[in-house]
């Protein structure tokens, strides 16, 4: 099933190399890519600011380590 807002996220081109996209809660998103020799994971991330407490930062962060566990680790992760 093909995810009509995909198109934001990849080039017409690599429309085919494309094998996930999802959004985690309104501050992660990951695409996954089917790469030559692993596949590459692009995470968009919007982390909570200074003035947030401690809390937010630390479910943030465990919310964060839970996605990446998620892949193997010979997956390329790159974080934006």
């Amino acid at each position: 099933m093909r995810i009509n807002w995909e198109r934001h996220f990849v080039h017409h081109r690599l429309e085919s190399a494309v094998k996930r996209v999802e959004c985690v809660g309104y501050r992660m998103s990951y695409i996954v890519h089917r790469g030559h020799w692993c596949n590459i994971i692009v995470l968009n991330v919007h982390a909570s600011s200074e003035e947030k407490g401690d809390d937010s930062k630390d479910s943030f962060n465990e919310e964060l380590e839970q996605v990446l566990d998620h892949f193997p680790n010979y997956y390329m992760k790159i974080m934006l």
